[in-house]
């Protein structure tokens, strides 16, 4: 059992990591029946000159019926089977063909992935009844077609010096925003080992959805309400060392779990794109942190919304705090890579003058009433010019990948049983 397990977690990441998003339309469960009187190697799907035979159903079928995924109906499982003739008819003109070493290297990788050697994994396959060659056939399938899309759009792909500035925010040109969802779990010395336990669970988890739910279930941040999900945010606003992890990350796929005071954190990207307007960085932060009893219990959530409604700046918290113990304020002006991970995560959401009762101190017995008091511009260069080239790169490759497969789909002559 510990070997499916490990299989099956196996194809999940796998089908979580890609260069491009093939996988994701092929995740859909399908019945695979064939026409009365009709064999498993008759025609299925006829898509220009080639066939889809429910012989290949039936197999994709069970393929996903171990991965488990749920799906949305038979049409859109038919649409992903269409799309890889057509994707293979592309890559057969361009004679392009995956490498025997290329292959075998894509499946040592898969099976390393679920703690597997090459044939602990095809042999798990074969007991659930998946050919070897459908196997190879999909993963061949995948590293010919991400090879056949950087070999032809990789020049039109790469960004310019200037697009790499105004991405970074300089130039005065655009930016590079990122669409995000967040898990913050509370964390104290008693209940480290559950939440890092549970922490690793949802790092596993797959699809937008059953993270939102979990950041439902689990989440101290107020984007709970919504799921977990956040605006778009500039890359510059994000703490230094989490804008790399950020870019590198495909839709949909989610961080390892982050060490925060008092919390573990994780985030799952949904999007990326260049924005027209600028996204500049920022040499100085100017913040202010409150500390209240009662940690995030009701009644200190309370107060802390009431005592929103009663400032409008920094400045009021100094009355606020007047007559009480010194370290119960603290108004801080400090660079982005000195500000701890947890608050700057919560001041890039912030503008000047809001407020997040998000974190908190003293092994969660005080809360922090953390104010944005304003941003001091800078054209300095905190995220690396390089991971930036990449994402922009990625996510023109995608879009140039998205939009052959339409034009493929729109020449075809397509016939269905």
């Amino acid at each position: 059992m510990q070997l499916i397990s490990s299989f099956i977690e196996a194809l999940r990441l796998w089908c979580r990591i890609p260069v491009l998003p093939m996988l994701t339309a092929v995740l859909v469960p399908f019945a695979a029946n064939p026409v009365q009187g009709q064999s498993l190697f008759s025609p299925a799907i006829r898509v220009n000159q080639d066939i889809v035979t429910w012989y290949e159903l039936d197999q994709r079928q069970q393929f996903l019926e171990i991965l488990g995924v749920p799906g949305s109906g038979d049409d859109e499982v038919r649409q992903a089977l269409i799309d890889d003739r057509l994707r293979k008819q592309a890559m057969r003109e361009a004679g392009i063909q995956a490498a025997p070493e290329d292959v075998q290297n894509g499946i040592d990788e898969f099976a390393a992935r679920g703690n597997l050697s090459s044939e602990q994994f095809l042999r798990l396959l074969g007991d659930a009844g998946i050919a070897q060659e459908t196997v190879r056939d999909f993963i061949a399938d995948q590293i010919s077609w991400r090879d056949f899309i950087s070999s032809r759009f990789i020049s039109q792909a790469r960004p310019s010096d200037e697009e790499i500035d105004r991405a970074m925010g300089q130039g005065g040109g655009g930016g590079l925003q990122v669409l995000m969802s967040e898990i913050i779990i509370p964390v104290t010395p008693q209940t480290l080992p559950q939440v890092e336990a549970l922490a690793e669970e949802i790092a596993q988890v797959s699809g937008q959805d059953a993270f939102s739910a979990a950041a439902t279930q689990y989440s101290a941040a107020a984007t709970r309400e919504n799921g977990g999900r956040l605006e778009w945010l500039a890359i510059t606003s994000l703490p230094p060392a989490l804008q790399p992890v950020i870019l590198g990350l495909q839709n949909g796929e989610i961080t390892d779990p982050l060490t925060l005071p008092n919390a573990i954190a994780l985030f799952q990207l949904r999007g990326i794109r260049e924005v027209a307007t600028g996204t500049p960085q920022y040499s100085k932060i100017d913040y202010a942190m409150y500390f209240m009893p009662g940690g995030r219990k009701a009644e200190g959530l309370a107060r802390a919304a009431e005592l929103k409604e009663n400032i409008d700046t920094c400045d009021d918290l100094y009355g606020i705090a007047k007559g009480q113990p010194a370290g119960v304020l603290e108004r801080i002006s400090a660079s982005p890579s000195e500000i701890p991970r947890d608050v700057s995560l919560e001041l890039a959401k912030l503008d000047a003058n809001e407020v997040s009762t998000t974190l908190t101190r003293n092994n969660g017995q005080s809360l922090v009433f953390l104010m944005l008091c304003s941003r001091t511009r800078d054209m300095g260069e905190e995220t690396s010019r390089t991971d930036v080239a990449n994402a922009l790169t990625q996510q023109r490759l995608e879009a140039f990948a998205d939009s052959l497969l339409q034009q493929l789909r729109a020449d075809a002559t397509i016939v269905e049983q």
